[in-house]
């Protein structure tokens, strides 16, 4: 059997805060949900939070270090000679009194310190869950893997951003509510802010110039945006109630529609011709012309009105 103190990677006198700071670390790196089920990974997750269970907790490590891989039967040599043993059977979950059950989240990724557990010493576990930006608009599930083999299907709802914190029951006795700590990937095409949409939209120069309609991109489709004539580059339109939804909250129930939405600013990129044919490069020269012709006008006007005063 591995050594606990080697499989987290600290010496036997390691402190309680470093043994928690190895666990979460090598917990993060080896959890199966960010390995794609890898078996590997999933057993060395085992070893991993096996080598916690007994390291964090002061009885069970004062065991350990006196009794190595034989810890378990101390009770046993304790007692020996003083009227029988112990029945670690009915200790629960590896023979210590107390100890967590289920994936054990408490300990792989800090608490919140709002509900206490059965033994007093862990606040809820913060597990972390990445979701795309569509995820995040229309909600997702997710099944987590349990340490007893079990797999919980757990509820994302919509609204939520980077960071945001999930309540999770997992039922199956005190001290198994977790909060999932949700962050969402980067889109490539959609920048967000709170519950607005940001979105760059491409518009040929003769629409800028002349008015024209485009389509804007959305997450539930396309719509139509009217752009006046003489558009400037890198103007903004809102489009309202086309952005995220608001998170609905646990204790409030929010209705998940487009009142309560945030909104869509669509950037024109106005988009200049590379490859012109001679007559677009004539009309262009033409144009040019008349508008430095205007200019002259104009500069003529100001200075005989300035002469005749």
């Amino acid at each position: 059997m591995a050594n606990y103190y080697d499989t987290l990677g600290v010496p036997k006198g390691a402190s309680e805060k470093d043994i928690r700071s190895a666990f979460r670390r090598l917990a993060r790196e080896h959890h199966p949900d960010v390995n794609d089920n890898n078996p590997a990974s999933e057993e060395k997750f085992k070893e991993i939070n096996e080598a916690y269970t007994v390291l964090s907790d002061s009885d069970s490590r004062r065991k350990y270090d006196r009794y190595g891989d034989d810890w378990k039967r101390a009770v046993d040599f304790e007692h020996s000679g003083r009227g029988g043993g112990f029945n670690f059977t009915n200790m629960g979950h590896g023979g210590i009194r107390g100890g967590p059950r289920g994936i054990n989240l408490e300990d792989l990724f800090g608490g919140m310190g709002s509900i206490g557990f059965e033994t007093g010493r862990h606040p809820p576990a913060e597990y972390p869950v990445s979701v795309t930006l569509e995820e995040a608009f229309n909600g997702a599930t997710r099944r987590l893997q349990m340490q007893d083999g079990r797999r919980l299907e757990v509820q994302i709802p919509a609204g939520v951003d980077n960071g945001s914190k999930v309540h999770i029951s997992a039922n199956s006795g005190p001290g198994n509510d977790f909060y999932l700590v949700v962050s969402v990937k980067e889109h490539p095409r959609f920048r967000r802010q709170g519950k607005d949409l940001y979105v760059e939209v491409e518009a040929p120069l003769d629409d800028a110039v002349l008015g024209g309609e485009l389509t804007v991109p959305t997450l539930t489709g396309r719509l139509a945006l009217t752009v006046p004539k003489g558009t400037q580059n890198g103007r903004r339109f809102r489009l309202a109630g086309q952005g995220m939804p608001a998170l609905i909250s646990q204790t409030n129930n929010v209705r998940n529609d487009v009142d309560h939405r945030g909104d869509l600013i669509a950037t024109l990129k106005v988009k200049l011709p590379v490859e012109l044919t001679a007559d677009e490069v004539d009309l262009f020269q033409r144009l040019r012309h008349k508008r430095i012709e205007s200019i002259q006008a104009a500069d003529t006007d100001a200075g005989d009105g300035a002469g005749e005063g």
